[in-house]
């Protein structure tokens, strides 16, 4: 299992690094994490192999470029670095038991409770069949859709609440990247921290929200894990405020804490064959199960949000930026 970045510098442009403790290790042909990725496509290799077959150009210090003071800046942790509409950015919800249970209290209204909500319903049939049988195809989670590549932030970004938004707030997850090859077949490059940001009063204020509730912009990174499992991940999701926390929660994740498998959840997302084109880029976000929202936490312009996981490299950390004024009318013109 290693861990690769990606950078870019306003001069030199793009690069891709191994992650060496506190040293980031150029790779000397594989520019980009793409390329490095159709290059171990093409010949039949681990991503882990072509990235460590790589030459080395130099080394950087993990640190200063991590701290923002270097001029190398982090960049999303696996992207499409030629065309971002070539990359689709998107989710599997209700996948673990708290995050269902706040989103079964967002339905619920004290003139109408609900015995059981629509949210709650689908949870409940992934833990009925969301495991199915190797060879057997399990119940279809929810899925959802986020944006293309042009939503994608690093490390050190700021997540942005436009001014038609309700809200904006963390949700702390693990994404799985994608590249799909040349013959059509999904390939899984590895995994990678991510803040699927998401604006839950919209989502509140009625389920069938959900949808325009995710189109927001979202983190991930700073690094990508290749070689690594995903069963049980545990981590820390916190919220500072002038420097403080003010709030933190314990996280977990991976197939041991999901009532899906991941088989079960790769599938349901590549059975389409639009999502089966070559040379397409997919960073699919696999649920959370604790965020800020769901304890009453109202994130003000300027905190930060913090993901951290074990396993998966420094956290990733994104201020919040609010957008101001009122929202601006969009009017169409005709040709």
């Amino acid at each position: 299992m290693i861990h690769l970045i990606q950078l870019n510098h306003p001069s030199e442009g793009r690069r891709a690094a191994i992650v060496d403790g506190d040293r980031l290790l150029l790779l000397g042909k594989h520019r980009t994490l793409y390329d490095c990725a159709l290059a171990a496509i093409a010949r039949g290799v681990t991503m882990e192999a072509e990235a460590l077959a790589d030459s080395r150009e130099g080394e950087l210090d993990y640190d200063e470029v991590y701290g923002g003071q270097s001029p190398w800046r982090l960049l999303p942790s696996f992207d499409h670095p030629d065309d971002p509409a070539r990359c689709l950015v998107s989710g599997t919800g209700l996948t673990h038991r708290k995050s269902a249970a706040n989103r079964d209290a967002m339905h619920q209204t004290a003139d109408k409770p609900q015995a059981v909500s629509d949210s709650m319903r689908i949870y409940q049939w992934g833990a009925e069949g969301g495991r199915p049988e190797p060879g057997m195809v399990g119940v279809q989670p929810e899925w959802f859709y986020k944006g293309s590549g042009t939503v994608l932030r690093a490390h050190g970004d700021s997540l942005e609440t436009p001014d038609f938004a309700e809200d904006g707030g963390e949700e702390p997850e693990i994404a799985g990247v994608y590249l799909i090859a040349p013959d059509g077949t999904p390939v899984r490059v590895g995994f990678t921290a991510g803040n699927e940001f998401s604006d839950h009063v919209m989502e509140r204020r009625n389920y069938l929200y959900l949808a325009p509730s995710k189109l927001r912009n979202c983190s991930i990174g700073p690094e990508l894990v290749v070689g690594g499992a995903f069963d049980r991940v545990e981590g820390v999701v916190a919220v500072e405020r002038g420097g403080k926390a003010i709030w933190s929660h314990e996280i977990e994740t991976g197939e041991a804490n999901m009532v899906h498998s991941l088989a079960n959840m790769e599938h349901h997302h590549f059975k389409y064959p639009g999502h089966r084109v070559p040379g397409i880029v997919h960073i699919h976000f696999f649920g959370a199960d604790a965020f800020s929202f769901g304890d009453g936490v109202n994130l003000q312009n300027g905190d930060t949000m913090q993901v951290a996981w074990h396993g998966f490299g420094r956290p990733l950390r994104n201020p919040l930026s609010i957008e101001s004024g009122p929202a601006r009318l969009w009017e169409v013109k005709s040709l």
